[in-house]
C-alpha cells in the first residue's frame, strides 16, 4: 500500500509540476534567494504578467 501512496503522490507531484502549478512559489523564492529588496508581486499579478508576457511573445508554440 505505501508504494501506490507514493506512487500517486508522485504523479500528482509531476502533473502540478507540467501544469504550473508551482510556479509561483518557485519565483518567490528565487526573488527572496536572488533579490532580496525586490517587492514580491501577489500572485495574481504575477500570472497577470506571465501571461501578458506569453502573449507578447509566442515564440514556439503550436497555435
Amino acid at each position: 500500500m505505501d508504494v501506490v501512496l507514493r506512487s500517486l503522490r508522485g504523479v500528482h507531484w509531476w502533473i502540478t509540476s507540467v501544469m504550473g502549478d508551482h510556479d509561483y512559489a518557485r519565483y518567490v523564492d528565487h526573488l527572496q534567494r536572488r533579490h532580496p529588496d525586490a517587492p514580491v508581486p501577489s500572485e495574481r499579478e504575477y500570472w497577470r504578467r506571465r501571461h501578458a508576457e506569453a502573449e507578447a511573445n509566442p515564440g514556439a508554440r503550436c497555435c
